[in-house]
């Protein structure tokens, strides 16, 4: 069931949201965090549904901000989904107009899950310093991906530069099966690893944040070098022994290929943003693993790091 509640106010929707959790028996009493999406209606439709298969995993109270036109009077357009409707957890859709655009905090903050923590999520273009926006200041989580910015390394380079803990990018969520075969494949006899180089198509940060990483935890010298994708297409570390190498030229299946070893195949897909984004709620504390790389960035693309 689908609730509409045109040019309404955040006290008509919290009261539309508890006779909706009484009529089920509980609703948002089992929630365990409060997803705030900051969107628009192009890139709405997307993130509700990945957020809502996110929430099979963690279920939530999904509010998304929608901006609409900036220039009108200000205004609420409210869409409520029950639970069952939209996963185990439930959705708000507010449809922002006028100058309540840039004062989402004040709206979403009567619709917080009380007692649970809050994440906030920007699928499209976000903030250079989350911690500093309005919204990003009510989470304990915020959530961007420079991969949807125009200059998608430059949009990142700057945020690394406005890091705060909490901070997290999904160029680097996308890269937690690569960093785990990787950590895989070192577990095994290898020598000693004298450098490396990280293969992926243009203009895909995800490929820098990896390199950052391998160079920060290696310590050795890592290239950048381009290829036509999709998306990262290889990684080759360089031993006193020989090379290991994973390669995957279709985004789904990767070879694994070690010096005196026969090649190995193995599930290495590219991941949509549900799965990221689950990822992410899985942990609200700080991630220093991303703190480390990201940090690591700038001097990686400046030649002054290693």
């Amino acid at each position: 069931m689908t609730l509409y509640l045109p040019r309404t106010t955040t006290s008509q929707i919290t009261e539309a949201l508890m006779s909706e959790r009484l009529s089920v028996g509980g609703g948002a009493m089992n929630m365990v965090l409060t997803l705030v999406i900051v969107t628009d209606e192009a890139d709405h439709y997307d993130a509700v549904r990945a957020a809502t298969e996110a929430g099979r995993e963690h279920p939530s109270r999904v509010v998304a901000l929608i901006r609409r036109d900036p220039d009108t009077e200000p205004a609420i357009d409210a869409e409520i989904r029950r639970p069952g409707t939209s996963g185990p957890g439930e959705a708000v859709l507010l449809r922002l107009y006028g100058p309540l655009g840039e004062h989402a905090d004040s709206v979403v903050t009567p619709l917080l899950v009380p007692d649970a923590p809050v994440v906030a999520w920007w699928p499209g273009v976000g903030p250079v310093d989350p911690a500093a926006d309005a919204v990003g200041r009510l989470a304990q989580r915020r959530i961007t991906d420079a991969l949807r910015a125009p200059d998608p390394l430059r949009d990142l380079v700057e945020r690394v530069a406005h890091y705060s803990p909490g901070d997290t990018d999904l160029t680097w969520t996308r890269l937690t099966p690569w960093r785990s075969l990787l950590a895989s494949a070192m577990d095994q006899p290898s020598g000693w690893v004298n450098s490396a180089r990280v293969t992926a198509e243009s203009h895909y940060p995800s490929a820098e944040l990896l390199a950052a990483w391998l160079s920060d935890r290696l310590e050795v010298p890592v290239e950048r070098a381009t290829s036509h994708g999709p998306g990262l297409t290889e990684v080759r570390l360089t031993t006193s022994e020989g090379d290991i190498t994973i390669s995957r030229v279709d985004g789904r299946v990767a070879t694994l290929s070690r010096f005196g070893q026969p090649d190995q195949t193995v599930a290495l897909a590219r991941r949509g943003a549900a799965l990221a984004l689950a990822e992410e709620l899985r942990r609200l504390d700080a991630d220093e693993t991303y703190e480390s790389a990201a940090r690591h960035l700038g001097p990686l693309l400046t030649g002054s790091g290693a």
